[in-house]
């Protein structure tokens, strides 16, 4: 399988199969309505079309890893939406905004950021992106 992972000494967009799991295994499995996968050195990998992470969205998520007291504290923001925090481990960062919901997974290179919105419920995101990190992790990203 093709790595997501972009060069080092590239500035190009990271090759296509980041942007499949965004639009084929997140979006479009109809359970999340925007995702993005970013380096856990930082940078976007892949986003979905309207979903952008601010600079500051983007440290404030892999920070979140690092001191997980401030984002229960503080809540998470997410393409300029702010997210209560449900739960927060080393792994995953469950968040809240009324019916919606945002689902954070960290994998060995990566961070998946996914975003639910109602009638679809969090119960049924959630195997989606978990399970796509499992997948990752277990291919070594």
């Amino acid at each position: 399988m093709s790595s997501c992972v972009p060069s080092e000494r590239s500035t190009a967009a990271p090759p296509p199969p980041c942007a499949a799991y965004v639009d084929t295994n997140l979006v479009g499995s109809g359970k999340v309505t925007k995702a993005a996968i970013l380096g856990l050195a930082g940078g976007v990998w892949a986003s979905s079309a309207g979903f952008t992470l601010s600079p500051d969205e983007q440290k404030a998520i892999l920070a979140g890893y690092t001191h997980p007291d401030q984002v229960q504290a503080n809540g998470i923001r997410l393409a300029g939406q702010k997210y209560f925090t449900l739960s927060v481990n080393d792994r995953s960062i469950y968040g809240k905004k009324a019916a919606d919901g945002c689902i954070i997974v960290k994998t060995k290179q990566a961070v998946l950021v996914t975003v639910y919105v109602a009638p679809i419920q969090a119960p049924e995101a959630t195997p989606v992106v978990e399970g796509l990190a499992d997948y990752l992790i277990s291919v070594g990203y």
